[in-house]
């Protein structure tokens, strides 16, 4: 989900509600202590430079438990980091603290904003030397021929 996506959705809610994918909800009286702009130059084991850009929001539960985010001043933040830091239209990426902080892509299903599990990976496979996968082939698909039952091959 971008910022414009999330900026369109929210003037339509009631709450704001998060949920982690395996269904767990975020407590109702999160706040949301950051939003902002990493960018990240790195090389990646194949030498190719690259660039990322995300907007970041931060999750936070506190002791507050009468503290309730409404839309109205989310879009109000995510509108003020805009001007104050030239955020631009970037996916979004949240930070979450469970056993360490998560970093999680969102997405909504119509009620909750979803925060999806994210997964590292090599962006130069062909580069640094790891295997192709191998074709699964069935056992029926083999010479018929090279074993049967009685032949003394097993």
């Amino acid at each position: 989900m971008t910022l414009e996506q999330i900026k369109e959705i929210l003037p339509t809610l009631e709450n704001v509600e998060f949920q982690l994918e395996n269904g767990t909800i975020v407590p109702e009286h999160f706040h949301v202590t950051e939003v902002g702009q990493i960018i990240k130059n790195f090389i990646d084991c194949g030498g190719t430079i690259r660039n990322e850009k995300v907007v970041n929001f931060q999750l936070w539960n506190a002791n507050d438990y009468e503290h309730r985010l409404k839309p109205g001043k989310l879009l109000n933040i995510i509108r003020l980091s805009e001007e104050k830091l030239g955020i631009e239209n970037s996916e979004i990426e949240v930070e979450y603290q469970s056993e360490t902080i998560g970093k999680y892509d969102l997405e909504f299903n119509g009620k909750h904003f979803i925060l999806k599990n994210k997964t590292t990976a090599c962006l130069a496979q062909d580069s640094c030397g790891i295997p192709a996968t191998k074709t699964k082939r069935n056992l029926s698909e083999l010479n018929s021929n090279s074993c049967t039952p009685g032949s003394g091959c097993c």
